[in-house]
């Protein structure tokens, strides 16, 4: 299975618990080109991971950095942060 392949292609944004666990749970995103992941809050540290594409991380604290395939950003707890994508994304979000 492809983690592509779990989105509805129609939506701008969308994100699906893959796995949950006694401790936390990974979920994958999927963000089109030009569309942003709304602003929130996590109550508890996260890690994103880019799989394929492009976007930038950004928070209320002005921290911002672009993410490609491959890299990652961890997000802290309690900070309102969103992600705005230049390319087609997928991630993979671990919290």
């Amino acid at each position: 299975m492809k983690i592509n392949d779990l989105h509805d292609s129609t939506r701008s944004v969308s994100a699906l618990a893959m796995f949950t666990g006694e401790e936390g749970k990974v979920i994958a995103i999927q963000i089109n080109k030009n569309e942003t992941f709304k602003e929130h809050i996590t109550k508890v540290p996260a890690m994103l991971v880019c799989i394929s594409g492009m976007a930038t991380f950004e928070n209320e604290d002005g921290f911002k950095e672009t993410i490609t395939q491959g890299s990652y950003i961890m997000i802290e707890p309690m900070v309102k942060h969103w992600v705005i994508a230049s390319e087609d994304s997928q991630f993979v979000l671990v919290k």
